[in-house]
């Protein structure tokens, strides 16, 4: 059974970066782009664990500090010639609130 986990405002979560949400499961990273879409993957990159939330966010992808890889926000595919998927997280956004599903 899946859960929704509260975040906090929009605005909680800085534009074009992330915001680190502990879970039982793992630390799960919440990105908001440039025009206040959102997004959850799980905080690591499915190169070599990297922390995606601390990575660089460009359009709807972000790129991991460690080794550059590309990893899309929506899908957690890491762009191509790379090979890789970071767990995603459903995303809902209710009057400016932000909650994330399990």
């Amino acid at each position: 059974m899946s859960e929704w986990i509260e975040v906090g405002p929009l605005e909680s979560i800085p534009q074009l970066g992330a915001r680190v949400v502990a879970t039982d499961q793992g630390d799960i990273a919440v990105f908001r782009t440039g025009d206040d879409q959102v997004f959850a993957l799980d905080d690591a990159c499915p190169h070599e664990g990297g922390p995606l939330s601390q990575g660089m966010v460009y359009g709807t992808r972000v790129a991991c500090p460690l080794h550059n890889w590309s990893i899309e926000l929506s899908t957690g595919e890491a762009v191509s010639p790379d090979e890789g998927c970071a767990g995603r997280h459903e995303v809902r956004v209710t009057n400016g609130r932000v909650a994330i599903r399990l």
